[in-house]
C-alpha cells in the first residue's frame, strides 16, 4: 500500500456528492487514490441556487490528480439508485467503500420550530433521503463488496440521534440511521465488511455559510472553529486502513474522535472544535 495513495485501486461510492460533506468526502477519497462514483441532482453549475455540481466536482478532482465520476441520481428514485450501482458493477466489478451522505434538508427549517407548525412533508423529506436512502444504497452496495475480503460503509449521522436537533424528524431519522449501522454491521461482519456512523459537528457547508452571511446578527456559531468540508473525508481515509476497523464496526464516532485516534488534522493542521466522543456528557454532582 502506498502511503501517498492509501486507497489506490479501491472503488468508492459517495451519495450526495455535489456539495458539503459529500463533496469533501469524494475529493479526499479521490486524492487518496480511490476511483470515486458520486451521486447528485445538480449536474451543472447554475441549476441550483447553491454552488456545487457534479461537473465542477469532477473538474476539481481532476485538478487534484484524482478521479471522480459524477452520477446524476435522485435518491428518492429506487430505480435510479439501482442503476447507479449496476453501473459500478459493470465498470469496476465491485465496490470497496460506500459513504451514505445524501440528505434532503427542507427549505425554511430552523432550530426550535414546533413540529406541529411545520409541514408533514418535512418528515418524508428527511426520512426518505437520509435514512431510507442509506438503507437502499447499502442494500445495493453490500453484494458488490461480498467476496472482496474487505469493505466499509460509512453513514453520515449526527448528535441529533441522541438528542433533539433541528427537528423531530431529523433526530428520529439519525437515530434510526445509527440503528441501521449497528444491525447491518452485525450481518456483514462475517464477510469482512465494517459499518460505522460518523457524527460531524459544525461544518462550513455552502448552505450554512450562506445563512451566516445573510443573517449575521442571528448567528451564534464560531465559524472559525468549524470543520472544513473535507475533514470528515480525511477521517474516512484513515478509518478505511485502520487496524481497529473491525472493532469499531457497528459503532458511532464523532469526526473529532476519529481524528484524534488516527492523527488526522483539518486544513491548516488544526483540530476543529467539537465533541471528542459520542458518549453522553455527565455533569458532576
Amino acid at each position: 500500500m502506498s502511503h501517498a495513495l492509501p486507497l489506490k485501486g479501491r472503488v468508492a461510492f459517495v451519495t450526495g456528492g455535489t456539495r458539503g460533506i459529500g463533496r469533501g468526502c469524494a475529493l479526499e477519497l479521490a486524492c487518496a487514490g480511490a476511483t470515486v462514483y458520486a451521486t447528485g441532482r445538480t449536474v451543472r453549475e447554475g441549476e441550483s441556487d447553491l454552488p456545487g455540481s457534479l461537473e465542477s466536482l469532477e473538474s476539481e478532482a481532476h485538478a487534484l490528480a484524482g478521479q471522480v465520476i459524477g452520477v446524476p441520481c435522485d435518491h428518492r428514485d429506487d430505480r435510479a439508485v439501482a442503476g447507479a450501482f449496476e453501473r459500478v458493477a459493470s465498470e469496476r466489478g465491485g465496490l470497496d467503500l460506500l459513504v451514505n451522505n445524501a440528505f434532503l434538508l427542507p427549505d425554511g427549517i430552523l432550530p426550535d420550530l414546533p413540529f406541529w407548525e411545520t409541514p408533514l412533508s418535512w418528515w418524508d423529506d428527511m426520512i426518505d433521503v437520509g435514512t431510507r436512502s442509506a438503507y437502499v444504497a447499502s442494500h445495493h452496495a453490500a453484494p458488490l463488496m461480498l467476496g472482496r475480503g474487505r469493505g466499509l460503509i460509512v453513514n453520515i449521522s449526527s448528535e441529533g440521534s441522541r438528542a433533539l436537533h433541528l427537528h423531530i424528524a431529523y433526530s428520529a431519522g439519525k437515530s434510526a440511521l445509527d440503528r441501521i449501522t449497528c444491525d447491518t454491521a452485525t450481518q456483514l461482519r462475517p464477510h469482512g465488511i465494517a459499518v460505522v456512523s460518523i457524527w460531524p459537528y459544525f461544518v462550513r457547508t455552502e448552505r450554512l455559510m450562506r445563512i451566516e452571511n445573510e443573517t449575521p446578527d442571528d448567528w451564534d456559531h464560531d465559524v472559525a472553529g468549524a470543520e472544513s468540508q473535507r475533514f470528515v473525508g480525511r477521517t474516512i481515509v484513515a478509518l478505511a486502513n485502520a487496524g481497529d476497523l473491525r472493532d469499531r464496526s457497528g459503532g458511532a464516532f464523532t469526526s473529532v474522535e476519529l481524528a484524534l485516534a488516527y492523527g488526522v488534522r483539518d486544513e491548516g493542521g488544526r483540530l476543529p472544535a467539537g465533541p471528542k466522543s459520542t458518549a453522553p456528557e455527565h455533569s458532576g454532582s
